[in-house]
């Protein structure tokens, strides 16, 4: 019964990583690109850093996943 519990707790604080990995560069980039727009007057710098954060929060999650699958790999 513990060992399920803490498997749980382990499953659910993977899932909290990769969502904040993910989530925080979007938002981040998202937010820069809206301030230039609001500065410049133009609509091109929000579209552009989403996609870069998108790409940027799928890298970090792609680095987690493979640190945190060489590290079971290696405890068996």
């Amino acid at each position: 019964m513990k060992e399920t519990r803490g498997n749980n707790i382990k499953i659910l604080s993977y899932i909290s990583q990769f969502a904040i990995n993910m989530l925080v560069p979007i938002f981040l980039c998202s937010a820069l690109g809206y301030y230039i727009d609001n500065k410049i007057g133009t609509d091109f710098f929000f579209i552009l850093l989403f996609f870069v954060g998108a790409a940027a929060g799928a890298r970090n999650i792609y680095i987690l996943a493979k640190r945190e699958y060489s590290d079971e790999k290696k405890d068996r």
